[in-house]
């Protein structure tokens, strides 16, 4: 029989959140199959313009930045107040929990918080991986010299590192795509989140299987003499995650891209064109389909419904929407980061069910 997946449960390292804020404290606690402690947790207000705030466990929750701006990291004790068993606890913050307003929270596991120092590259890092998902956090102290290299504790070649300057106010979100992701773009590129710029092609030295390199060609703001960074790495799981590329055909009939299981979030980027945002869809915003619920992770705007639209299928998801963010025609092409809520078929031989 084949194996499609190694994670029957999806939920046990991925899930999303959604829920009203009542400026007091609250618990969120999730409703997977699996319990979730995470480790990386990134909110946004659904219902009006606040931006988007991320933290981790290996920086601390205290620690705090957005995705939408290049400013340097911030320290608060009311947004994120802990990582539970089963979700999170929040603060009065309105970041995370004013009053009358909607918001969801995304979450992925590393490894519950635990550290270690990683010595692979040219520069120690401290690592929190999650090897079964293909998940870590990266800490780091550029050291200023070119083509130097950082561990990343994988194991295996990632797909995906995002890249952000903690300590200064200018440093952009860098990220990076390996160019051996799945669809018809075959080089490494790079894009900013916090910006809607195009693509940049070969940027980086080096994806292996043990490091990341920090080359030089615009990649300044990753590799800066004495600053502190975060990465976070990603490698394609089957039948848990996928990270790749399409061309749109400009169709409301539009392209369907297999990913081998149910997804529960997609985050679309246009390569191709520079005037495009990130448009973020997920499962518990948009439970039926057609799903239309937009946010943007370079924009601290609130949801639209008026952009990005599209179908999750037991085996993918098909754009529904003709233009941009995700699917306009001709030469265009788009990049997907994809996190499942079920496997087309399990371990055992049991397959999902569609929406």
């Amino acid at each position: 029989m084949a194996v499609y997946t190694t994670i029957d449960d999806p939920s046990e390292y991925f899930q999303t959140a959604a829920w009203s804020g009542n400026s007091s404290t609250q618990t969120i606690t999730n409703d997977g199959n699996s319990d979730l402690q995470p480790d990386w947790i990134w909110i946004k207000q659904r219902t009006s313009t606040q931006w988007h705030t991320v933290t981790d466990t290996s920086r601390g929750l205290t620690k705090y930045q957005y995705t939408n701006s290049n400013t340097t990291e911030g320290t608060v004790t009311n947004i994120v107040t802990a990582s539970n068993t089963d979700g999170f606890s929040l603060g009065s913050d309105q970041r995370g929990n004013a009053s009358s307003q909607t918001y969801v929270g995304w979450q992925w596991k590393a490894n519950g918080g635990t550290t270690a120092t990683n010595s692979d590259g040219d520069i120690n890092s401290t690592v929190q991986a999650n090897t079964d998902a293909g998940f870590s956090i990266i800490q780091y102290t550029g050291s200023g010299t070119t083509n130097d290299t950082i561990g990343h504790g994988l194991g295996v070649e990632p797909d995906i590192a995002i890249f952000k300057r903690r300590d200064v106010a200018n440093g952009n979100w860098d990220v990076q795509h390996n160019d051996g992701a799945p669809g018809p773009i075959t080089v490494a590129f790079r894009n900013t989140l916090n910006l809607t710029e195009g693509t940049a092609t070969n940027v980086l030295s080096s994806f292996s299987s043990s490091t990341l390199g920090l080359s030089t060609g615009g990649d300044a703001q990753k590799n800066v003499s004495g600053s502190k960074y975060t990465c976070y790495a990603f490698k394609a799981v089957q039948g848990y995650s996928a990270y790749g590329t399409y061309f749109g055909n400009g169709q409301t009939n539009g392209q369907f891209v297999y990913l081998g299981f149910k997804p529960a979030m997609v985050i679309f980027k246009v390569l191709s064109d520079p005037n495009h945002g990130w448009s973020i869809m997920d499962n518990k915003r948009s439970p039926f389909n057609l799903m239309d619920d937009n946010l943007f992770a370079n924009s601290e705007t609130a949801e639209t419904t008026d952009q990005n639209k599209c179908d999750f299928f037991s085996t993918g998801f098909k754009l529904r929407g003709s233009t941009y963010p995700a699917n306009q025609g001709g030469t265009n092409s788009f990049s997907y980061f994809a996190w499942a809520e079920n496997p087309f078929v399990t371990s055992k031989g049991i397959p999902t069910t569609a929406r």
